[in-house]
């Protein structure tokens, strides 16, 4: 296990992501998340990225309340990913060592984060599946 800490990001990232545009709908997003086992999508403006979406971000849409007015299906599946995103996450270098990775996904029960490269723009993903992988490599 000692060389598990040597390990970094850059090793065990997923380099080209799936990822969203800001102008996704809610129905492009749904559908996306039936037909791939994704918990989030990093969203994208180029390789600039603008935010995290999750299950979710997009499960709160449908989170109505006595004070909250209920909108019409068809008016709620038009709204987009910009509308949903969480503009402020958690991310990593291609540097970061997976301890560190693995100590975030933990303490903040992320499921993935974002990889950006020093100019800020995605460089790829590091999931739950990619550290454990690491892990059975170093076992």
């Amino acid at each position: 296990m000692y060389k598990f800490v040597e390990k970094i990001v850059g090793d065990y990232m997923t380099r080209r992501p799936r990822t969203v545009r800001r102008d996704t709908t809610m129905r492009e997003l749904g559908e996306l998340f039936k037909t791939e086992d994704f918990n989030a999508y990093p969203a994208t403006d180029g390789r600039q990225v603008l935010g995290v979406v999750s299950k979710l971000d997009y499960l709160s849409c449908f989170d109505f309340s006595a004070t909250r007015m209920i909108p019409r299906y068809p008016d709620l599946m038009q709204r987009t990913v910009a509308d949903l995103l969480t503009s402020e996450f958690i991310y990593v270098a291609p540097d970061t060592r997976l301890t560190r990775v693995l100590g975030l996904m933990v303490n903040h029960r992320l499921r993935s984060m974002p990889v950006l490269d020093a100019n800020q723009r995605l460089a790829g993903i590091i999931s739950r599946e990619n550290v454990m992988h690491a892990v059975r490599d170093c076992a």
